[in-house]
């Protein structure tokens, strides 16, 4: 579990204006997460427990500071996510943005996750190799090809919305990347779990901070904390 945070606090203050407060969130629970079943660019929908974690994510950002638009990964599961999420903020718009897509796992996609040094010897060797630069057999990409889409796309996103407040949901994988952005020594970063919510400023230097770090405290009546599979090295 990511049980670390940067900031305690779950109230946001209203941003300065130099500088945007990019809320970023990962999608809610799948069929797949809940079975181990790597995901990477497939098409998932949310399942039950997912549209629950993201009714609950929802009520928590209607009672925050006002967002100014929500990005989302063109993926199902955050789509759905992020459309829960609008629905209860007064219908605020939701802009689809393929580069805020997970990792693309190649031949992992579709697996069982405990499965993998067997079906797969090749592309599992890639996956868990300290190599960042290994790419995964299939069209997978590798950890630096996704560090340089995942902030990239942040930051194209957090220099148009300079003073405001906005929403992005993503996914595990890609969110871990935007940590080694903002923390380069900050060291392990834990599981991102279904719905938690990290916030970041990016000011119009390109400097990046974090204020919020895997935060799923609008999670705790429920029963879906440890649940999420997905988040770390196995992403989803």
């Amino acid at each position: 579990m990511a049980d670390f945070s940067i900031n305690d606090s779950t109230n946001s203050s209203s941003p300065r204006p130099n500088y945007a407060e990019i809320v970023v969130v990962r999608h809610g629970e799948t069929a797949w997460n809940a079975i181990s079943k790597i995901q990477g660019q497939l098409d998932v929908e949310l399942n039950e427990t997912g549209r629950q974690q993201a009714a609950a994510v929802a009520d928590r950002l209607s009672k925050e500071p006002k967002l100014s638009v929500i990005y989302s990964s063109d993926l199902e599961r955050a789509f759905e996510t992020a459309q829960i999420i609008a629905s209860k903020c007064g219908g605020v718009e939701v802009i689809k943005d393929a580069d805020l897509r997970e990792r693309h796992l190649g031949d992992l996609q579709g697996l069982v996750y405990s499965e993998l040094p067997k079906t797969t010897p090749k592309a599992y060797k890639a996956f868990v190799s300290k190599n960042e630069d290994m790419e995964i057999p299939g069209g997978g990409e590798s950890l630096v090809q996704l560090y340089d889409r995942s902030t990239s796309a942040l930051l194209r996103i957090g220099t148009k919305h300079i003073g405001e407040r906005v929403a992005v949901v993503t996914h595990g994988g890609f969110i871990r990347s935007l940590y080694k952005r903002a923390c380069p020594d900050g060291g392990f970063a834990g599981k991102v779990l279904n719905t938690s919510v990290s916030v970041f400023h990016l000011d119009v230097e390109d400097k990046w901070s974090l204020k919020m770090w895997g935060d799923v405290s609008h999670l705790s009546q429920t029963g879906f904390l440890q649940s999420g599979f997905g988040g770390d090295k196995t992403s989803g």
